[in-house]
């Protein structure tokens, strides 16, 4: 290379008594990696950085040209880098892969240096696979931000096409302030309002002394106890009853009241065409959605429900118990019908669907206990999970990491004893979470694993996993034997 005219003078005295093994570990410091190339393309010395990561079998390339060392797509960049070189004396930045044996691809981005008149050049690499790392991680999350983005419009688009369906009027009031969030159109004809008008009054709205008083002592019980029963309440703006119910719905810090009016007295006929078309909107749905008693067994499934269950009809399935095909056996289901009796209502419950003939799959369940009288009845929403992109569990990642220990005694200890350790902490890992699933349930955990209880007793003695032997001291995760 030439020197600029403000080394060519006393400067360039700075850079006398810099030999080969000088230049050489300044190339270590400056690069990942640096090829010295000569005028041939052929690799004639490799130098790998200080404390960088091994980019392949480098030494294999002594003696190779630098086009053959690469992948078939990158050679028409070390081509024209090549050349740049030839002409100018230094190269654009270019990023190549080198094929690897151990695994995929090694991206490197190479700068080519002339280094004097015998046409010989470096390529000074920096290693880019953190940087590939980063930006297929940003892939990732853009693509599931993308997937919650449509889930979210299409759960807007069902709320909203459930509330202009619906027959009844239906007000969502904010808990708190009293104000009414949004409203249906049936809500707006009811009280002879628009509904853009409706939103932002204060509730309760046209309703004389008595019916505003009785609708107070509803709201107070459904937000202490989560229910109450349905009342009769009085429009002052056309003098006629109204029955009224309320539900509460929690999201996020806030909650809100879901009121419910219809005209009291009004005719079957309304009341088929609303029920009709509501429960069309529920068919169609592309989410699962079951109604069923108390005690789990199905009164009605729409299609998509049936299609997670590989049924070809709703007959086979209404009167059996919805653990059949929904949950893991003695476990999920149980656990489920628990928080509702507890709380009314259960979000966000995550178990499996078993098919009829042996297909599964990941589901979320949202379901909410309704009580009419002695009786009551369970509507449950089942969306099926599979397909979301989601990173690796924490026991799994915690048990890969334990094997991975394991793995770096290879050589220090017998396999066989490396083999026995392993068993024993995988053993371990399922054992404690079954006893997670089933809230330490140990005959459902039994079940869960396949195993007798007794047999499960004695792995939780073995491992120290047993209630008064772990509270004095926990159990380190299976040591190798040495």
């Amino acid at each position: 290379m030439k020197a600029s005219s403000s080394t060519a003078g006393a400067g360039a005295a700075a850079y006398d008594g810099i030999d080969s093994r000088s230049a050489a570990a300044v190339m270590q410091a400056a690069a990942d990696i640096a090829l010295v190339i000569d005028a041939g393309g052929i690799v004639r010395d490799v130098l790998v950085g200080i404390g960088a990561p091994p980019i392949g079998e480098t030494r294999k390339w002594l003696g190779r040209e630098w086009v053959q060392v690469v992948t078939a797509q990158s050679r028409p960049k070390v081509r024209e880098m090549i050349q740049e070189v030839a002409v100018s004396g230094v190269s654009c930045t270019r990023q190549v892969d080198h094929p690897s044996a151990a695994g995929p691809e090694v991206p490197v981005s190479y700068t080519a240096v002339r280094l004097g008149p015998s046409g010989n050049f470096v390529a000074l690499g920096r290693d880019c696979r953190a940087l590939a790392q980063l930006r297929q991680g940003l892939i990732e999350a853009q693509q599931a931000m993308e997937r919650d983005y449509r889930r979210m419009r299409q759960a807007e688009t069902r709320y909203r096409l459930l509330l202009q369906l619906s027959a009844e009027a239906l007000l969502l009031v904010d808990a708190a302030s009293r104000k009414i969030v949004d409203a249906n159109p049936a809500a707006g004809r009811l009280f002879n309002i628009p509904v853009k008008r409706l939103v932002g009054k204060s509730f309760p709205i046209e309703l004389d002394r008595a019916s505003g008083r009785a609708l107070k002592q509803l709201l107070a019980r459904i937000g202490s106890s989560g229910r109450a029963d349905d009342i009769r309440v009085r429009l002052t703006n056309r003098g006629r009853d109204c029955v009224l119910g309320a539900t509460l719905v929690r999201e996020d810090a806030g909650a809100f009241f879901l009121v419910r009016m219809a005209p009291a007295g009004r005719g079957q006929a309304a009341d088929f065409a609303g029920g009709s078309r509501l429960l069309d909107a529920m068919e169609a749905a592309p989410d699962g959605f079951v109604l069923a008693d108390g005690a789990g067994r199905i009164l009605r499934a729409n299609r998509a429900f049936l299609d997670l269950a590989e049924l070809v009809s709703e007959e086979p399935a209404r009167g059996r118990s919805l653990d059949r095909w929904l949950g893991r056996p003695g476990a999920d289901f149980g656990v489920l019908l628990a928080t509702l009796e507890e709380h009314g209502a259960a979000r966000l419950f995550t178990t499996s669907m078993r098919g009829e003939h042996g297909a599964g799959a990941e589901v979320e369940v949202s379901a909410v206990l309704v009580s009419a009288g002695a009786e009551s009845c369970i509507g449950l929403t089942i969306r099926d999970v599979g397909r979301r992109i989601a990173s690796a569990p924490q026991g799994v990642r915690d048990l890969t990491a334990a094997v991975e220990q394991l793995t770096g005694l290879v050589g220090r200890v017998a396999l066989g004893d490396l083999v026995r350790d392993t068993i024993d902490l995988v053993e371990r890992h399922f054992i404690e979470a079954a006893l997670k699933v089933t809230d330490d349930n140990r005959t459902a955990a039994a079940a869960m694993l396949g195993v007798s209880r007794q047999s499960l007793y004695v792995k939780l003695r073995r491992y120290q996993l047993d209630s008064d032997d772990s509270a004095e001291s926990p159990a380190p995760a299976a040591p190798a034997r040495r």
